[in-house]
């Protein structure tokens, strides 16, 4: 959970599971099964920019509520009645109605239309016991940055951790790209190589520094 300024105190919220191997098909027809009832849920519960994101056996959540979402008894048993009836095809990474940990955020300036946004969603395994580092190198970058708010490209970045992974979320102008420079290339290498000493990757966003072929994160849902 973390608030923000620019819709009224945002907080955002973040699930992760992981899909029973060779039920991955099984898990998105029991998505759409209940994507009515579920968008209703969210919308009765004011849950927006909902999405979910599929990797390998991955599924990553993300959502926005405003400051007093809360979730009532009712709403747990709802929940517990899907995963019932539906659940037997994955398992939590996350704990269900418990936040996850926040690890990182650039919040910066949130565009409120997300017409002009492309989202770099990403999921690493972090080496046992890496966790605290991970999160110390990460604190050294929000120190680093102090009180400047970040204009863009990159927006209402967030950085999660469950279960031993790390779950980014990412949403970036596409108007205000640009091309990358060799300095920004080097700096890119150096960060990330270092980063590798403590975590490997589930998606392919630095498959270009090391060679590797990973999958291409998939947006399965999305709802606002």
């Amino acid at each position: 959970m973390k608030r923000t300024k620019g819709r009224i105190n945002m907080l955002r919220h973040a699930f992760a599971m992981e899909v029973k191997e060779g039920r991955t098909a099984q898990f998105r027809s029991n998505l759409g099964k209940i994507w009515a009832e579920l968008t209703a849920f969210l919308d009765k519960k004011k849950m927006v920019n909902f999405s979910m994101w599929n990797v390998e056996r991955m599924v990553f959540g993300y959502y926005e509520t405003e400051d007093d979402f809360t979730f009532s008894d009712t709403d747990k048993e709802k929940a517990k009645e899907w995963n019932n009836q539906y659940g037997d095809c994955f398992s939590w990474i996350s704990t269900p109605f418990e936040e996850m940990r926040l690890m990182y955020h650039d919040f910066g300036m949130v565009r409120q239309s997300k017409e002009l946004i492309r989202h770099r969603v990403f999921i690493t395994k972090l080496v046992p016991g890496s966790e605290e580092e991970y999160k110390a190198r990460h604190d050294a970058l929000v120190d680093a940055r102090g009180d400047k708010v970040t204009e863009g490209p990159d927006s209402n970045f967030s950085i999660w951790n469950a279960g031993g992974y790390i779950f980014g979320y990412n949403e970036i102008d596409t108007t205000m790209e640009r091309d990358r420079t060799e300095e920004d290339r080097q700096n890119d290498i150096a960060w990330e190589t270092r980063m590798l000493e403590i975590m490997s990757w589930l998606t392919d966003d630095v498959d270009w520094i090391t060679g590797q072929c990973h999958e291409n994160i998939r947006r399965i849902c999305w709802h606002n």
